[in-house]
């Protein structure tokens, strides 16, 4: 198959754009990343988003957001597979461009979750859930990640701020993101004494729901401008996976085995063994997620990937450095975009751009994105080009 290169990126930063609509969010990430890329001209353009009909009252964003950034006449088509929609627009976006069938495609992700506020937005995270057997009873989606983190901690022995590790680690490294909501480390004194949203579940357990938007240019390698001076990443892995949407549906609830399943053939596509990945952009919006990630990837045995956040192992400096700009915890969680950010800030890596954050000599990127409790798990390897 054919290299294919991430050669523009832009992002803008996550918060509470109470005064930018969701058009003018993903034009602007658009406009950034055209103009990061040496003024390549998409065919295509894959929208990744989450709620917009629920929380933002519009659908049919592949149509709105080509006309508002000027592409109008091009193919344009919105993804959704809930917190993984994301990673599902840039996995569309690198089949199309590897395929041959689309020359050059522009990826957005996009969310604005500040147009509704408490119990709407509650009720519309809920949808990811199944409604017929979770979410018509009540279970929002961080009662559900609760139980899965009090399951956990009994099985495995967890002290009370065991999973205090993975706030710190986010929060220190988006000190230095500036496209991040939260640009402030905290202590464990912090997350010992942050309020109980749903026990065992901490507010500092949890990402916030936040509004932003971030995009990708992807081209092969041998049409990227001769002008061209960046960095060429190339993806060299791409793999996607479901579950069972319900919880109780599943063998082992504690196995959150797509993730298992994506990141193998991933990695297997990219040619690489586990030890070869220098950093892992994870999904923690909750938590007990990035636990049950670093298990199901490989990097911890079970019932120990909370270990790895108490010893240091995913920091900076760490065995496998995880959320190293600040991840869904510290950057904030803006849904349908979240796995774009993954994508852009594991590209500013590979090409030596993260500043104080930067992993030195890094050459392979995992990002993995989640739909709900990894009913769906979208990965992919990227890799820095000499």
């Amino acid at each position: 198959m054919t290299d294919v290169i991430i050669a523009g990126i832009g992002q803008t930063p996550v918060g509470e754009h109470w005064e930018l609509g969701i058009r003018n969010l993903a034009t602007a990430a658009i406009r950034d990343a055209l103009q990061n890329s040496g003024g390549l001209k998409p065919q295509a353009l894959f929208v990744g988003n989450m709620l917009a009909p629920n929380l933002s009252n519009q659908a049919h964003l592949g149509a709105l957001i080509a006309e508002y950034t000027g592409l109008t006449g091009i193919e344009a088509i919105t993804l959704e597979a809930a917190g993984a929609s994301g990673g599902a627009a840039l996995r569309q976006g690198y089949l199309a461009v590897s395929s041959g069938m689309v020359d050059v495609a522009l990826v957005v992700g996009v969310e604005k979750f500040t147009d509704k506020i408490g119990a709407d937005v509650e009720e519309a995270t809920a949808t990811e859930n199944d409604s017929d057997f979770e979410s018509i009873h009540g279970m929002t989606i961080g009662a559900q990640a609760a139980l899965l983190m009090k399951r956990y901690m009994h099985e495995n022995n967890v002290p009370e701020n065991g999973f205090a590790g993975f706030a710190l680690n986010a929060h220190a490294n988006s000190v230095a993101n500036p496209n991040a909501a939260f640009r402030k480390a905290i202590k464990a004194e912090m997350y010992a004494k942050s309020e109980m949203v749903s026990d065992p579940l901490k507010i500092f357990d949890m990402a916030p729901h936040l509004d932003g938007a971030a995009a990708l240019v992807l081209t092969r390698r041998e049409l990227i401008p001769s002008d061209w001076q960046g960095q060429p990443v190339k993806i060299a892995g791409s793999a996607a996976s479901t579950d069972t949407l319900a919880l109780h549906d599943r063998k082992d609830m504690l196995r959150f085995d797509t993730a298992q399943i994506s990141a193998s053939k991933a990695m297997k596509q990219a040619g690489i063994e586990l030890n070869q990945i220098n950093f892992f952009e994870y999904h923690d919006i909750f938590n007990i997620y990035a636990a049950l990630q670093l298990e199901a990837v490989g990097f911890a045995p079970r019932g120990q990937g909370w270990k790895l956040a108490e010893d240091g192992s995913i920091g900076l400096k760490g065995r496998i450095p995880c959320a190293t700009l600040g991840g869904m915890k510290a950057r904030g969680f803006a849904g349908g975009a979240a796995g774009v950010y993954q994508a852009v800030e594991a590209v500013t890596q590979l090409r030596g751009q993260a500043g104080a954050n930067q992993i030195a000599g890094a050459q392979f990127g995992l990002i993995q994105s989640l739909g709900g409790a990894a009913s769906t798990a979208v990965s992919h390897i990227l890799q820095k080009l000499g």
